[in-house]
């Protein structure tokens, strides 16, 4: 198990007992009995880890939106004694709060450490998505540019290359100059709804410059909003955590890009009145022929005082340069 399943707090949210601060239920009861979920009277998710008699306590306040404090807790029935009580603070951050508890539950199993010690080291390896918490919600031009982004990295990398390296791959989020990195290749993707054809806006003349050494390759995805259709961001955010299933680095960094976007599913509902239809996508290579403006295509360099460019590319006379129209199509990367 790598989470915290949602059901286990909607069983909790809908079996609340009047005049208990909090209500528990085991987190993992496949996993391990030490790690419970509870629900305090403000609606706040807690996981408790029941500490044996030898082990000492954690209190922590590091993080921003989590944490820990070691208290003695009477929960009917479950063990009456101390407990360490993580505390949710922000709703933002529920879903990696979740992976948080499935990492518990995990390392809880094999006894190899001491609870307190499970919880120092998961919370280290978490405290800096707690950091970057994002509050508000995102741009449309946002919403479209990581959709685009994990469509790729769902559909078209992440089949080709496994999930733990696709995931290192993914360089949008964490100031990489192109989407998508790694030795020998570069890719930019870019999302657009233009009803006029395959245009793209191009943020930055560096932006589709080439790696230093190696090719640049641009993938263009181009959508349609319909009410009908079944495509949305947070349904793309669920493949892509599905198929990081297990892998708990790999769905670190993965939040931790989502974090870094300004994704969070506390905007979900919002999110999910957007749909859309895949028009059409295609990945091309970026040849001297490529429509685009770059610092070596500028005879004398920039002009001193020109501090940001931007401009639009329209991809529909190039199609000699496609090198795949689908992501089931033969193609190396």
């Amino acid at each position: 198990m790598s989470r915290i399943a949602e059901d286990v707090w909607k069983r909790l949210a809908g079996a609340r007992i009047k005049g208990q601060t909090l209500w528990a239920r085991r987190a993992a009861p496949d996993v391990t009995d030490r790690l419970l979920a509870a629900l305090d009277a403000g609606g706040q998710r807690h996981l408790l880890v029941y500490l044996r008699p030898e082990e000492k306590g954690l209190h922590d306040s590091h993080s921003r939106g989590l944490s820990v404090n070691t208290r003695e807790l009477e929960v009917p029935a479950h063990d009456i004694g101390r407990y360490m009580d993580i505390v949710c603070q922000d709703a933002t951050g529920h879903e990696a709060f979740d992976l948080v508890g499935g990492e518990l539950a995990q390392r809880l199993q094999t006894g190899r450490e001491s609870a307190t010690d499970c919880v120092t080291h998961v919370l280290a390896k978490w405290r800096r998505f707690w950091g970057q918490l994002p509050r508000a919600i995102l741009s449309r031009e946002k919403q479209l540019g990581l959709i685009g982004e994990l469509w790729f990295l769902s559909l078209w990398l992440i089949p080709r290359v496994g999930p733990s390296e696709a995931i290192v791959r993914w360089r949008g989020p964490f100031n990489g100059r192109h989407d998508f990195e790694w030795v020998g290749r570069s890719i930019e993707v870019k999302t657009t709804t233009s009803t006029r054809g395959k245009i793209h806006r191009i943020h930055g003349i560096e932006q589709l410059a080439p790696p230093e050494r190696g090719e640049l390759l641009f993938y263009s995805l181009r959508l349609r909003e319909e009410a009908g259709a079944s495509n949305t961001l947070p349904s793309l955010v669920a493949i892509c955590r599905k198929q990081l299933e297990g892998l708990e680095e790999a769905q670190s960094r993965l939040e931790s890009g989502l974090a870094q976007y300004g994704y969070s599913s506390a905007h979900d509902e919002e999110y999910e009145k957007q749909k859309f239809r895949v028009v059409e996508e295609g990945l091309f290579a970026v040849r001297d022929e490529f429509p685009r403006l770059t610092p070596a295509m500028i005879t004398g360099g920039v002009p001193g005082g020109v501090e940001y460019v931007e401009y639009e590319i329209d991809l529909s006379g190039f199609e000699h340069l496609r090198v795949a129209q689908r992501s089931s199509d033969a193609f190396t990367i």
